[in-house]
């Protein structure tokens, strides 16, 4: 099948990325790594010995930036519904958190831990179809913060992907009476034309 002008304008963006080609040279999974760096050093996200969940991890370039920023002390639990290559100090669990079986497999790695940060970059297959692909990132990110109010500790931060659209206004709201200070950023990785910002919410509040 041939591939469309959209699919090939992208690959060709995609090849000549300079972070696409810098998390080559450094060995990172994904270019998402940067926006990651960028966010820790911004929000102070991380620090050694803290219990972390990622959401949506595959194919591991978050974990592999958080890992070893948690030390000898620390916990990362990641979770995909696709396979993840192992990452060192990282448990995967595949599959959906959403469904009991995966959420009680968490809930076991945990081991009774509050969780400190919840990161999400989860992103739905894009169809194409705007408003289609719009309310499918929307019930993720949705997702994202009810498995976050459940497992974190008080005062956890969360940080989570939303694509400005419809239902992004409605989102900060949702979040805003669980955290003491909701930010958004647009990381420099992040392309210019993308509608994506990354969303923090700090010091959860125990309501």
């Amino acid at each position: 099948m041939a591939r469309s002008k959209s699919s090939h304008r992208w690959m060709e963006e995609h090849v000549n990325d300079p972070w696409v080609k810098k998390a080559q040279v450094d060995g990172y999974r994904s270019r998402a790594s940067y926006k990651l760096l960028e966010l820790i050093e911004k929000d102070r996200l991380v620090r050694p010995g803290m219990v972390v969940l990622d959401l949506g991890s595959t194919p591991g370039g978050w974990s592999q930036v958080v890992a070893p920023l948690l030390g000898s002390k620390g916990r990362l639990i990641a979770s995909d519904i696709l396979p993840m290559d192992p990452i060192p100090h990282v448990h995967f669990i595949q599959g959906d958190f959403t469904e009991q079986d995966v959420f009680d497999q968490i809930t076991a790695a945990l081991d009774g831990a509050g969780v400190d940060l919840v990161m999400s970059d989860m992103a739905p297959n894009i169809s194409g179809v705007d408003a289609a692909d719009q309310s499918a990132s929307m019930y993720l990110v949705e997702l994202a913060l009810d498995m976050a109010v459940q497992v974190l500790k008080s005062g956890g931060n969360f940080v989570t992907k939303v694509f400005h659209g419809e239902g992004y206004e409605d989102y900060l709201k949702a979040l805003r009476p669980h955290f003491e200070k909701v930010v958004v950023r647009k990381p420099e990785a992040s392309r210019s034309r993308s509608r994506e910002v990354y969303v923090v919410g700090k010091g959860k509040r125990d309501v």
